[in-house]
């Protein structure tokens, strides 16, 4: 099995970019990405921490989990597939949804319960494949 740029990082690599990605976002912007990060962490404990696509994100089982990153706007978690958007479609009424991604407005609190249920059902697909 081929591996990808991400998992080649070591700790140190990971945690230094991280630091750097962080430092390039507004203060709202790097508040929600801390907070998808706790959240991520909290529930997926086992997840190795990895830098791909020039955002920081989660592998579990060698297999990417989660992607997160902050925009202008928004703070994003990715990939959400098809299924888990439909099992959760009442819960994301009202965010932004389009292909694989949550946005999560800035100018509201990031909805962390509802982060951690995404990121579980995340889990759960890594886990089956």
């Amino acid at each position: 099995m081929a591996t990808s740029p991400a998992s080649r990082l070591r700790p140190a690599q990971i945690a230094a970019k991280r630091k750097a990605y962080l430092a390039k976002l507004s203060p709202a912007g790097r508040k929600a990405v801390k907070q998808l990060r706790a959240a991520i962490r909290s529930v997926a404990p086992d997840a190795v921490e990895a830098f791909g696509y020039g955002i920081p994100g989660f592998r579990l089982e060698s297999r990417p989990l989660v992607w997160y990153a902050g925009f202008a706007r928004h703070a994003s978690l990715f990939p959400m597939t098809a299924a888990i958007r439909r099992a959760h479609a009442k819960a994301l009424k009202g965010l932004k949804t389009s292909t694989g991604t949550v946005q999560f407005p800035l100018t509201s609190p990031l909805p962390v319960a509802l982060v951690k249920r995404l990121v579980k059902a995340r889990v759960a697909e890594v886990r089956k494949h």
